[in-house]
């Protein structure tokens, strides 16, 4: 009978206890590690953050359930250390057969953390520009605006044009016949710039008029800029563009077109 007892703690209450406690850990180190993420990490973007804390409580799971299963095969008797032992050697062998895919988790890692991008962002990478639309510890995939999805591993990102970070720049060449009154064509574009900063959206500062940027062959050329939210500037190219033609007609301001010379010698 005493023995029927030992084999029940020993086999049964303990691999229980080992669970529990297991599990009762894996708690306390989540609300542990969620609490310095509060604390620590309130700088970096919600969605890394996230991306983060989500990654380093599954390697944190996954170690305890390692630990646990081992502290109940040695209960079992089963020798624990000799299974170490063969699994370190065949972890070796694994190692050497994914280390690309060691590479791209550490890389995906290092783009989290340097804030590269993130979801959402348009970047430029290996001359392929679109908006990142998956960031995985594995591959990172790009969709351009005509469609086409670049996915690229992790570890091969080494140079990354960021266009979301910061502000984009919009900029509208006119070109006015030289026959035309440059004064009267400065107060307009002036007096249409001011309009279009107050009602144009998504721009960062004041529509200005730079001035003559080009003397071309047929046509005196002008330069307006505007700073803009980012990959904001071609929507607000057009909107100006149009705003010019408007303006344009409404002051009886010609657009100059292509006029060749034909010279007729008898």
């Amino acid at each position: 009978m005493k023995l029927l007892e030992v084999i029940l703690v020993k086999e049964v209450v303990y691999p229980i206890l080992i669970i529990l406690i297991a599990f009762l850990t894996y708690i306390i180190v989540k609300s542990f590690t969620k609490k310095i993420f509060n604390v620590k990490v309130r700088k970096i973007d919600i969605k890394k953050k996230n991306t983060v804390y989500s990654l380093i409580v599954n390697i944190e799971k996954s170690f305890i359930i390692i630990v646990a299963f081992l502290m109940i095969l040695n209960v079992y008797g089963v020798d624990t250390m000799a299974l170490v032992t063969s699994l370190g050697v065949v972890g070796i062998v694994a190692g050497l057969a994914v280390q690309d895919t060691l590479k791209d988790f550490v890389s995906g890692i290092s783009i989290i953390f340097e804030n590269k991008f993130c979801v959402g962002d348009n970047i430029t990478i290996q001359d392929f520009r679109g908006d990142v639309i998956e960031l995985g510890m594995k591959t990172t995939k790009i969709k351009s605006y005509t469609g086409e999805v670049l996915i690229i591993p992790n570890h091969l990102i080494d140079k990354v044009i960021n266009h979301s970070v910061d502000k984009s720049l919009a900029v509208v060449d006119i070109g006015i016949p030289y026959e035309e009154n440059l004064e009267k064509v400065e107060k307009v574009l002036e007096k249409m710039c001011q309009k279009l900063t107050k009602e144009l959206e998504n721009l960062k500062g004041e529509v200005q008029l730079l001035g003559i940027n080009e003397l071309g062959s047929s046509s005196i050329n002008y330069r307006i800029i505007a700073d803009t939210l980012p990959t904001l500037n071609y929507a607000v190219e057009r909107k100006i563009r149009k705003e010019i033609k408007l303006t344009f007609d409404e002051n009886k301001i010609n657009i100059p077109y292509e006029q060749v010379v034909v010279h007729n010698e008898k």
